[in-house]
């Protein structure tokens, strides 16, 4: 029988990540901390690692966790003794055509927003610092001074031996073979020699992450490909400083090895690994080199460095690393057990190693990570994202898209048509161009006859832009319909439904029946977790509504807070329910003629909801929107959906009613000042620096983050959400999205969250959180301006919506 002990925390896996794990939740004081390998440190895919470490990502948070890698890598060799090989050369990426140097410029923008020292270079002082570069075609090149590469292997060593300097115990040779699992918690991690019992559990198994998840029922949307690269034989006189390289229109990328040079790259159709199981005994070991799939990335070096064809192979290693289902990190806490934490899909692993490392062990310690990391979070996911049928072919096809231009709004186009409504063919009749969201087909924007219905993204004025601005003046003028069966929808019910979710939003929940409730729901530091909508149905039963993308994150989040006393249910409604929008100054027209209700103003007021006849479909109606107009939320059961929009059409028909997608939604709430959470707001930022003071009830007695809010309010916002108007019209220019970075008086101030061009109002418009010492009275806080892609334009800063800021026709 095997012998049974304890650990408070097992961690599974000792590649980079699991060893940063340990490293790191030693540095919090936590010493029983016990890490499994089944073969040797770094014998999966972290020993055949490039070792490319960079810093700049889309998003501020993820750039702030890799320089967290970086500062660690600085200091790992003098703190533990170990050798790390690591090499902080800066880096060098390349722009070899138009579409990349503007994509290099927003990314220079960005840098300068997140202060991350990067600087644009011409071709020729590129190859000062890379001298076997040619630059034949290279137009510029980025360069990133702090950024640098490492030996994937002595710096996991590195790191391990810092978490046994501070007490983890790590176990080589030691192989998992399966999980006690008790009340939603794993109890106990099987070996071949014993029973180990745990309080945490970390599922760090890099490329068996998936297969390990799937045995104690946790869901890990990560596989295994093929990766490749070359070594090539040593090169004379090849500087010791020389800076990593990535030539993206070529696909390939450069760092020195042994006075030699690595060559990789990204091609298409690479072959997944392990799609039927990864074998039990591989460990330490590559996969045969593909040389005929190799040669596109082979000719492209010859092209960007032509020394290579002149110099030996050493080695042609292939070898298989994770990729994930939407090629980011897969991290947090697993929404199916209670206390499994997931580190999985580490691409660029020993990029993010260390920061990641030191996020997961803040999660595991504190609830949550010191940053933000909604990107790489699990609960982005949902069911379908970890099934092979979708996870091996879209990370094969984002594979093979490693390098390729990141356009604006671009949609994926792999694994579609996992999830569709009811109108789906009737709306891909009418000209629909869907894109997906949480696997859902969604309308982005309907065709008109005379164009081709297909997105073509641009860094400006892309080919949907008329077609989107038609549909938003539909809204403006006249009435829309919009299908929102995508939304995520839920009955949350029982005897202490009431008291729960008073514990758990901001808002007062306790409102009369059929009352239409906006509220956040916070951290205990008043981040906001989620931004949702209730609807109180009876005196214990509300329904719940969120975006599509959102159902895994937000329902966890509930769940985890509700009483483990059977005496609240939360119930998936989103599947058995459809939505449709109807919205704009005519729709109380449309909905009249077909309701069997009263639905005037005084009958049917803002923010309440009713059970009403529409044609012959039962729906529950509610009376807001995300639009900033008239209109009418209306949720039905799914097979009334066809029924329910002829109806509304045939109606609406006398009042040029029109199909409208999600893009125009983008551009309508931005005008009305209405917030997306993941970007406008997030746990980073709480209700009162976001302008939603307003939806928190101090007056209860108690909620999850109260005595935070209640500390915000009384000391003031230290920051505040402003929105912003390009003065230059920009329609016809590049697209603004999120992201540029906001001057005063010519210095860094703030990064947009969020941008878009308004309709109506004629302008880009962008949000951004500004310091309270960066604000002043209208007219007299200096002077504003908006980079975007390298250069500047003046912009003014507005209080309140830009739209109907005083709500009169959302109310009328």
């Amino acid at each position: 029988m095997a012998a049974t002990e304890h650990a408070e925390i097992v961690i599974v896996g000792g590649g980079i990540i699991g060893c940063s794990i340990a490293y790191h939740l030693t540095r919090m004081g936590k010493t029983d901390v016990l890490l499994l390998e089944k073969s040797g440190l770094t014998h999966g895919a972290t020993w055949h690692a490039a070792g490319l470490v960079g810093q700049l990502r889309a998003s501020r948070n993820l750039t702030r966790m890799l320089q967290r890698s970086v500062a660690l890598y600085d200091t790992l060799e003098a703190e533990t003794g170990q050798a790390t090989d690591w090499k902080r050369v800066g880096s060098l990426r390349l722009a070899s055509s138009p579409g990349r140097l503007i994509e290099i410029k927003r990314a220079l923008t960005m840098a300068k927003s997140f202060g991350l020292e990067m600087h644009l270079l011409s071709a020729q002082e590129a190859q000062e610092l890379c001298p076997i570069l040619s630059t034949e075609g290279v137009l510029a090149a980025a360069y990133l001074p702090s950024d640098g590469y490492a030996d994937p292997a002595s710096l996991t060593q590195a790191l391990a031996k810092g978490a046994r300097m501070k007490g983890a115990k790590i176990r080589q040779g030691v192989k998992v073979t399966g999980f006690e699992v008790k009340n939603g918690r794993v109890a106990a991690v099987l070996t071949p020699d014993s029973r180990i019992t745990c309080d945490i559990l970390v599922n760090a198994g890099g490329m068996w992450a998936r297969e390990l998840g799937l045995s104690m029922g946790v869901r890990v949307p990560s596989i295994a490909v093929e990766h490749q690269y070359l070594i090539t034989d040593p090169i004379p006189d090849l500087p010791k400083t020389m800076p990593t390289l990535r030539d993206p229109d070529l696909r390939i990328y450069y760092k020195p090895e042994v006075r030699g040079i690595v060559i990789g790259g990204w091609e298409e159709g690479t072959p997944g690994f392990g799609e039927n199981g990864i074998p039990p005994d591989f460990g330490q070991q590559l996969l045969p080199g593909n040389f005929e799939r190799f040669e596109s990335l082979a000719q492209a070096a010859f092209k960007r460095t032509p020394i290579v064809e002149t110099v030996g192979a050493r080695e042609l290693v292939n070898g298989p690393i994770p990729f994930s289902a939407d090629g980011e990190y897969v991290m947090g806490k697993a929404p199916e057990l209670d206390n499994v934490f997931v580190a999985a899909g580490f691409t660029y692993g020993i990029a993010g190693g260390g920061g990641a490392g030191a996020m997961m062990a803040e999660w595991i310690v504190q609830g949550r990570p010191s940053l933000d990391l909604w990107p790489l979070d699990i609960r982005r996911f949902g069911y379908h994202h970890a099934t092979k049928a979708f996870c091996f072919p879209r990370a094969i096809d984002l594979y093979g898209k490693y390098y390729a231009l990141g356009y604006p709004r671009q949609e994926h186009h792999s694994a579609r048509g996992i999830r569709r409504s009811p109108l789906y063919d009737t709306l891909k009749a009418k000209r629909a161009v869907f894109g997906s969201r949480g696997g859902w087909e969604r309308p982005n924007w309907f065709a008109p006859a005379d164009m081709e219905a297909e997105d073509r993204p641009s860094f400006g004025r892309a080919n949907w832009f008329d077609a989107v601005g038609a549909e938003h003046r539909a809204v403006r003028e006249r009435v829309a319909l919009i299908d929102q069966t995508s939304f995520s929808k839920a009955e949350i019910l029982g005897p202490g439904t009431l008291a729960a979710l008073q514990r758990l939003c901001a808002a007062d929940m306790d409102k009369p029946l059929g009352s239409v409730i906006y509220t956040q729901l916070c951290n205990e530091r008043g981040g906001i977790e989620a931004d949702v909508t209730f609807i109180r149905l009876e005196e214990n039963r509300f329904y719940f509504v969120t975006g599509s993308a959102f159902a895994t994150h937000d329902f966890h989040w509930i769940r985890s807070h509700l009483p483990r006393d059977g005496s609240v249910h939360l119930v998936d409604m989103t599947s058995g329910r459809a939505t449709i929008n109807l919205c704009g100054p005519q729709a109380r027209r449309v909905l009249e003629k077909v309701a069997e209700a009263d639905v005037s103003n005084a009958a049917f007021p803002f923010a309440t909801a009713r059970e009403i006849a529409v044609g012959a479909a039962p729906v529950l109606a509610a009376r807001i929107g995300y639009v900033g107009e008239l209109g009418w939320e209306l949720h039905l059961p799914t097979e009334y959906a066809q029924h329910l929009y002829e109806t509304l059409w045939e109606a609406g028909e006398e009042f040029g009613i029109a199909d409208v997608g999600y893009r125009a939604i983008d551009t309508l709430r931005m005008e009305k000042g209405y917030l997306y959470w993941s970007s406008d707001i997030t746990p980073d930022y709480n209700p009162f620096e976001a302008g939603l003071g307003f939806r928190v009830a101090l007056k209860k007695p108690d909620f999850i983050g109260r005595e935070a809010l209640a500390r915000a309010k009384a000391d003031g916002p230290k920051r505040r959400l402003c929105s912003f108007t390009l003065d230059q019209r920009r329609e016809l220019d590049l697209a603004v999205i999120g992201g540029e970075c906001v001057l005063k008086d010519g210095k860094p101030v703030a990064t947009a969250t969020s941008a878009n061009f308004g309709h109506t109002v004629g302008r880009s418009i962008l949000y951004a959180y500004l310091a309270n010492e960066d604000i002043a009275p209208l007219g007299t806080d200096g002077v504003y301006e908006i980079e975007a892609y390298g250069d500047r334009y003046r912009a003014t800063r507005h209080e309140g919506a830009l739209y109907d800021p005083k709500m009169e026709r959302l109310k009328s």
